[in-house]
């Protein structure tokens, strides 16, 4: 029930945060917030489900980026026929990315897929001709008739669809048979295998998903923010802000990365606000982590639940019970093992006969 009122009272909010933002650069940070929401929940598919921590998502979305920019200005598809089609190709090519990367594990895995942003940077960088290098990419805007605010409301609202369909995807892999293969690689790979799941299959599968919806966030991003650099999009930072957002929110809940991205997504803003473009708003970033793997390492929603779960009644298993019954007994020198309640119903109870009368 209180699941159901906070689901609804979060579309709620969805819903009315675009005509109750006072001005379009509230708006436009509150869908900089959404755009950190769907990529946070999109790494969640590979961090959530099996453990593994890549810091290369940011690669996968700038491909994303400058793949709809590209077949929009260089091929003249439609914006979001060039988005559909860039999360595919971005989809196709994590196959050959996660058939490398996902052989191996732990500290070697995180130096992969940071390897694989810097050669993206390096090659989008040098191929100005193609990509315009570091003079940027302009992406013409898909409605050119809006003005900035209503342009700033319908892309809230698609990256509001967009959010929402990876969360149900995320929900429903959460309860499935393959979803379960997954958290088995979570909690001990080789032990999964040993038990016959498929496991690098597995890897490669919820690689693939993640890939294809933080591609799509990019994608929408480029459409919305309409000029791509190469320094910005294949960022280390990116990565590093979506494991950031996970782990605050929680990474095994639906709804930590969300949470997650409304916390670090704004206080970003505000500190890029107050200092600039200085590195200060990174320090914070920093303080804030240390904060959280320090007193939540589960995150934030999996500790309000501790503590809500210390004020309910104890709930007692059938096994517990037994016990504190059996200790009822001896301590009342009953000794032939009859629980106290048949003894009841065969000394005292009307209409009833006890075990060794009926015998």
């Amino acid at each position: 029930m209180a699941k159901g009122v906070a689901l609804l009272a979060l579309v709620a909010v969805a819903l009315a945060f675009p005509s109750l933002a006072p001005n379009p650069y509230i708006l436009s940070a509150g869908i900089l917030v959404l755009n950190y929401a769907v990529l946070s929940t999109s790494w969640n598919f590979v961090g959530g489900f099996t453990g593994y921590i890549s810091l290369g998502h940011g690669a996968l979305a700038g491909l994303g980026a400058y793949g709809t920019g590209l077949l929009v200005t260089k091929a003249g598809l439609p914006s979001f026929l060039a988005l559909a089609v860039a999360a595919l190709l971005v989809a196709a090519l994590a196959v050959p990315i996660g058939y490398a990367a996902l052989r191996v594990r732990g500290a070697s895995f995180v130096i992969v897929s940071i390897a694989l942003v810097l050669v993206l940077l390096l090659v989008f960088q040098s191929w100005a001709s193609f990509t315009g290098g570091s003079r940027g990419l302009v992406v013409p805007r898909p409605f050119p008739d809006l003005l900035r605010p209503e342009h700033h409301r319908v892309f809230w609202f698609l990256f509001a669809a967009l959010l929402a369909l990876a969360l149900l995807v995320w929900w429903v892999l959460d309860r499935s048979r393959f979803g379960l293969g997954l958290k088995a690689i979570r909690e001990d790979e080789d032990k999964a295998e040993a038990l016959g799941t498929p496991t690098f299959t597995y890897k490669l599968v919820v690689f693939v998903i993640s890939a294809g919806f933080t591609a799509s966030a990019g994608g929408l991003y480029a459409l919305w923010f309409g000029d791509l650099d190469p320094v910005f999009q294949f960022s280390i930072l990116t990565g590093s802000y979506m494991v950031l957002m996970a782990l605050l929110g929680g990474v095994r809940n639906l709804f930590g990365p969300l949470l997650g991205a409304v916390v670090v997504g704004t206080a970003l803003e505000y500190f890029k606000v107050e200092y600039g473009n200085t590195p200060l708003h990174l320090v914070a970033t920093g303080l804030l982590l240390a904060l959280v793997v320090l007193f939540m390492p589960d995150g934030v929603l999996p500790a309000i639940a501790a503590q809500v779960q210390r004020f309910r009644p104890a709930q007692h298993s059938i096994r517990e019970v037994t016990a504190a019954q059996l200790r009822e007994q001896r301590q009342g020198g009953d000794t032939d093992g009859t629980p106290p309640e048949l003894a009841a119903a065969g000394n005292g109870a009307p209409g009833t006969t006890s075990a060794r009368e009926r015998s």
